[in-house]
């Protein structure tokens, strides 16, 4: 089983990567102008999961994205998939 030494020494510049990524897509977007995004506030709503000692971040992270209704829509308004749930 690796120890944390060696996932950090294989992982973190990846990790780094990804972080610095998600921060400057939020600059982007703190940037531009226009309404308020129920894609952006799922984002933001995530960041506390990912500060957070729980153990089971990634699920936490995936349920806060996920859509949690039970009721089938009637017809879909789009072709894809949006990433996080529409507020109802």
């Amino acid at each position: 089983m690796p120890t944390k030494q060696d996932l950090l020494d294989l992982q973190f510049i990846e990790i780094r990567h990804k972080l610095i990524e998600v921060a400057a897509f939020l600059d982007r977007i703190d940037r531009h102008p226009g309404a308020e995004d129920f894609r952006y506030t799922a984002l933001q709503a995530t960041i506390p999961i990912l500060l957070s000692a729980r153990p089971d971040r990634a699920r936490g992270v995936l349920d806060a994205l996920s859509d949690h209704s039970a009721e089938p829509i009637s017809k879909a308004a789009s072709q894809g998939a949006l990433g996080a749930a529409r507020p109802a």
